[in-house]
């Protein structure tokens, strides 16, 4: 709070500076120039940066002058220098009236994006730090400069002997897709501790969409929403993910010796697009040993684009963040994501980075495992 009130109190300086170089000027050049009228400048700029209360100040000020400037002159009461000081006057009330008014707007502005952005928390958990000897870091960037998420999404759950992950993308992006996004994460909060099988549960969330869609896709639209997923299954007895993708990217695996490997799916459709029982998913499963990193993302990571249009290649840049943890990982491919579209996204990006510990080291976290339910 300290750099905003000193740079507020800077910039109150220069109204100030600006109706003193005024009325001194103003008194040195010749009879026949006039440069009161000038004065208005001064509560029109404390008007961009500061209330109205500062705003009607330096605009009495400018008043002030503007009679100081006439009765130094020996004209105070012409009628020439009276309507000058009247319009001074008025302009100066006007900044305070629109001053007014934008402060009234900035407070709803400021309410309705407390409202927004606690919708979207709520929609969006945040991923624990740590599920069993997985640890866990996630990262958002939604393409709207107003929204904190769109039509990606993540979610995570503890179940009995294991954790579930999933990671999917609606179609659209932004604020329009968010209502698809909050179906999809509710289902599988829901359906998740349920089913036995990954096939299980994915059969139940492409039924979920599917209903939603019935109801609720437009005519205009029918047969072109769908969402993909990746869905994964850590058990903690064993070194293994068990995976099911639902027309999502495959996820990158690398490991301590900065290999990056790229496991071989079968997906099957987007849900939403099929509506069939769980015979129509295969289980894919890959080794997930002590020190390796599993990296889960959406299109909207790989489907970047520079000035040039060449896409952004998450294969080629992540080999050399290999040795860092999770979130510095993170980190560093948001960063670089970034820089390589010059800040500005075209669609949603979501990724989430699971490394496992070596074994044991579950254990030492405060002398006890943390789990995380509710999710």
């Amino acid at each position: 709070m300290w750099q905003p009130r000193r740079s507020g109190r800077l910039l109150l300086l220069i109204p100030v500076v600006l109706i003193a170089v005024i009325t001194v000027v103003d008194q040195l050049v010749p009879e026949d120039i006039h440069l009161g009228p000038l004065l208005v400048i001064a509560p029109a700029v404390t008007a961009s940066f500061t209330g109205a209360w500062l705003t009607g100040l330096i605009g009495s000020l400018a008043v002030a002058a503007q009679a100081y400037i006439g009765w130094h002159f020996g004209v105070l009461t012409t009628r020439n220098v009276l309507v000058q000081i009247l319009a001074l006057a008025l302009l100066s009330c006007l900044c305070v009236f629109f001053c007014r008014v934008r402060e009234r707007r900035e407070r709803q502005l400021a309410q309705v994006r407390s409202v927004a952005e606690a919708a979207q928390h709520g929609l969006l958990w945040p991923l624990p730090q740590r599920m069993a000897a997985v640890q866990i870091a996630c990262l958002y960037l939604a393409a709207e400069d107003e929204a904190q998420i769109g039509g990606d999404l993540y979610a995570a759950t503890r179940i009995a002997g294991g954790v579930r992950i999933m990671i999917g993308d609606v179609r659209g992006k932004g604020l329009s897709a968010i209502g698809e996004a909050a179906l999809l994460l509710g289902a599988f909060r829901e359906a998740a501790h349920r089913h036995a099988t990954l096939p299980d549960l994915a059969a139940t969330l492409d039924h979920s969409v599917t209903r939603y869609l019935a109801d609720f896709e437009p005519a205009t639209e029918a047969g072109e929403r769908f969402a993909t997923a990746l869905l994964l299954e850590l058990p903690d007895d064993d070194h293994i993910i068990r995976m099911i993708s639902c027309g999502h990217p495959p996820p990158l695996l690398l490991s301590p010796a900065k290999v990056v490997t790229v496991p071989s799916l079968h997906p099957a459709p987007p849900l939403g697009t099929m509506a069939t029982g769980p015979d129509a998913y295969t289980i894919d499963s890959m080794s997930f040993e002590p020190g390796d990193t599993l990296l889960l993302y959406t299109d909207g990571v790989i489907e970047a684009r520079d000035d040039n249009g060449r896409f952004y290649p998450l294969e080629t840049r992540i080999t050399q963040w290999h040795r860092t943890g999770p979130e510095s990982l993170l980190h560093h491919i948001h960063r670089d994501l970034l820089a390589h579209t010059r800040g500005h996204l075209n669609d949603d990006a979501a990724l989430v980075a699971l490394h496992r510990h070596p074994d044991g080291q579950e254990h030492r976290r405060h002398g006890r495992i943390v789990h995380s339910s509710g999710f």
